[in-house]
């Protein structure tokens, strides 16, 4: 005799000599109205809905939620059959159960019912189906911009309290220290800023001024000269009435009467030593010291570079009718301010023994401070009138 296959030998455990009809390919399924039969053709056995306890599942069939069943599809009209018919009536006996109607979702009266005669949690559940989890209505309509899912709220998704608040913004609220170290970084930060804009002003736009100042000087002083309008003698103070030239430097700048800054030397121009004590010859005399002042930086800085002349190096006076030409004798490269003795007419330390014609140019120095005076000689080795045409230091 042949052995039965194992699922032939659990049909014929289960169900006795049944043989054949007893495996799973052999027997007769059940019969009655609804359940997996109607899906083949085949009438079997389903047990009748009213007949199974609340939230088990009848066979073949979903557990029921009696929460959620009333929630899903309402009944079609017409009416239902067969398994369906059996599941929607389940579905009403559920909504019955929990007091919410099909259709809507509402709240019944007996749901209203159960929650005044139930407990504190029926009467919270049924409060959070018709208001809302705080007592609100529920917003149906969804949020245009949803926040990321698992970021958490500002305040762990409840508002703070006064005394939440009020220490939060204690914390938020920066201490004395942090004050403090706000407002000296303040006033650094302003300082610096303030002197940039000086450095600037000192180094850049009083040279772009100046220069200006001393070009328009220039051109008028030529310009008068060409119509007559300056004779030779006596000057105001702060009056242009000659040229310097120092063709090395490449430095053409007008002289002017006296050493005022605001009139003359902060405008770009070298001023006379014409006044007081401290009165010097004009160019044209037969003896004595044209002494001659001026920057060395900031404002034009015309002898900025004057520490490069060499011995023999011609410097050149120009006035309405004549060119007086100086060849550079000495240089004293520190002195005091206060040493008046380098504009005498024979000067002490320039190498000059006797009377002469000689001129002398005073600037501060080192570069950038006014503490001593740096001092050029030169001696007159020409004098050329106008109408003989320039002399060769300035044509070369």
């Amino acid at each position: 005799m042949t052995a039965l296959r194992p699922e032939r030998e659990s049909g014929a455990a289960a169900y006795g000599d049944a043989g054949e009809q007893g495996s799973s390919y052999g027997q007769q399924p059940y019969e009655g109205a609804g359940g997996f039969g109607d899906w083949y053709g085949q009438q079997s056995y389903r047990a009748p809905v009213g007949d199974v306890p609340p939230g088990e599942a009848p066979l073949g069939g979903a557990p029921v939620n009696e929460e959620t069943m009333a929630l899903r599809i309402p009944e079609p009209p017409g009416g239902v059959t067969g398994s369906a018919g059996a599941r929607h009536g389940a579905g009403r006996r559920a909504a019955r159960t929990t007091g919410v109607t099909e259709a809507t979702g509402t709240p019944t009266a007996a749901q209203a019912t159960g929650a005044a005669t139930g407990g504190r949690a029926a009467r919270r559940k049924a409060a959070k189906r018709r208001h809302g989890r705080h007592g609100g209505h529920a917003d149906p309509a969804p949020r245009s911009r949803p926040p990321a899912e698992g970021a958490p709220d500002a305040h762990g998704g409840r508002p703070l309290s006064r005394v939440e608040a009020r220490r939060l913004a204690r914390a938020r609220k920066p201490g004395p220290a942090v004050v403090a170290s706000r407002l000296i970084g303040e006033v650094f930060i302003t300082t610096g800023v303030l002197m940039l804009l000086f450095v600037t002003y000192q180094l850049w736009w009083t040279n772009v001024r100046a220069h200006a100042q001393a070009g328009n000087e220039a051109s008028q002083l030529q310009d008068d000269w060409a119509n007559g309008k300056r004779n030779p003698g006596t000057f105001e103070p702060g009056q242009g009435f000659a040229l310097l030239h120092i063709p090395k430097l490449d430095v053409v700048v007008p002289i002017a009467e006296g050493i005022n800054s605001k009139k003359v030397l902060d405008r770009g121009m070298v001023g006379h030593y014409a006044e007081g004590a401290l009165k010097t010859a004009m160019p044209d005399a037969k003896t004595g010291n044209f002494g001659l002042a001026g920057h060395r930086n900031t404002h034009g800085e015309p002898f900025r570079y004057i520490n490069r002349l060499q011995p023999g190096d011609p410097i050149v006076v120009e006035t309405q009718d004549r060119y007086y030409v100086y060849d550079m004798a000495s240089i004293l490269p520190v002195t005091s301010p206060s040493n008046v003795s380098v504009l005498e007419p024979v000067p002490p330390g320039s190498g000059f023994t006797e009377p002469g014609r000689y001129i002398t140019l005073t600037t501060c120095t080192p570069e950038f401070t006014s503490k001593y005076r740096m001092i050029v000689w030169g001696k007159m080795v020409e004098e050329r009138p106008r109408s003989k045409g320039k002399p060769d230091a300035l044509v070369s």
